[in-house]
């Protein structure tokens, strides 16, 4: 008389099939978040109205020029490449060398901004270009250890940071705001001079915390 098994696990092909799946859907329901966030990433049209930025995120994406379009030499007179600094998030500011009060307050909020990252400050730097020839009192120098400090030509920099193309007329000048460049070297968020400085902090604190790149 045959016995019939109970309770055993299938075996053969189709069995391994069975005992695979599992493991197969565990996968790629870890994998969707990482493509979901890459997709709204370089789409920005996708992103809920609800998550509208603090800044105003730049669409298109404008990528940092050839180092022959945007000639920077640091305040030492060396030639300097911005995309040395591709793979770090870059808070960036322009203004002239002389540094008055506008200027500090711009280079005080990424000061603190960056500071107030925890262990997430390797993954920044900070920029200033400096758009003219004006000598940079000492006192700024002194209080803003750790700003790379670049001279360049304004108008060079104004194509990439504020092109004339309808919506961004040159007139409202490239001095009056803050900009974030992202980790793959594109021009990613504008900020107005007079922003707020603890939001900027936490809109900084939560693209860290949610970007994989960087």
């Amino acid at each position: 008389m045959s016995q019939i098994n109970v309770g055993r696990s299938p075996t053969g092909p189709q069995g391994k099939s069975r005992s695979r799946l599992p493991l197969i859907l565990i996968f790629l329901l870890s994998l969707a978040p990482v493509l979901a966030a890459v997709l709204v990433y370089f789409n920005p049209s996708l992103r809920p109205a609800n998550s509208v930025a603090y800044g105003m995120l730049i669409d298109p994406q404008r990528p940092v020029p050839a180092s022959g379009a945007l000639v920077l030499t640091t305040i030492e007179g060396e030639p300097f490449d911005l995309a040395t600094l591709n793979g770090k998030w870059v808070l960036a500011t322009a203004d002239s060398g002389q540094c008055g009060d506008d200027c500090a307050k711009k280079l005080f909020i990424w000061r603190n901004a960056h500071a107030s990252q925890g262990k997430e400050v390797e993954r920044l730097k900070r920029i200033w270009f400096i758009t003219d020839d004006a000598p940079v009192p000492q006192k700024v120098l002194d209080a803003y250890k750790g700003t790379i400090m670049v001279r360049v030509k304004p108008e060079q920099l104004t194509v990439f940071l504020y092109p004339n193309d309808g919506k961004n007329p040159i007139n409202k000048g490239i001095n009056n705001f803050l900009w974030i460049i992202d980790p793959l070297g594109n021009l990613f968020i504008q900020y107005p001079e007079d922003a707020d400085p603890s939001k900027i902090r936490d809109e900084l604190r939560k693209l860290l915390t949610n970007s994989r790149i960087g």
